[in-house]
């Protein structure tokens, strides 16, 4: 299994693997499972290599370790996941 740093740079530089519809699903720690959002939804600061941030319904912003990313899907297809 590739690391999910290498799968992120990967959609984020190679443009035609980018093109697609991209899922990305994240263990949440308070709810107890796995929390899937749009990759669009998702913002990365440039000089943060260990997180992501999410915006709430509620407009709050959560910053999520890349480490709690469990699963990706492209097209609704999964190509990559870690254990729970």
């Amino acid at each position: 299994m590739k690391p999910i740093q290498e799968l992120l740079n990967r959609i984020r530089w190679d443009k035609t693997f980018a093109q697609g519809d991209f899922i990305i699903g994240y263990y949440d720690r308070v709810e107890d499972r796995i929390i899937r959002v749009p990759l669009r939804e998702i913002f990365f600061e440039p000089d943060d290599h260990f997180s992501f941030d999410l915006i709430d319904e509620e407009g709050e912003v959560h910053s999520i370790p890349l480490h709690r990313i469990k699963e990706v899907f492209k097209n609704g297809e999964l190509i990559w996941h870690r254990e729970h």
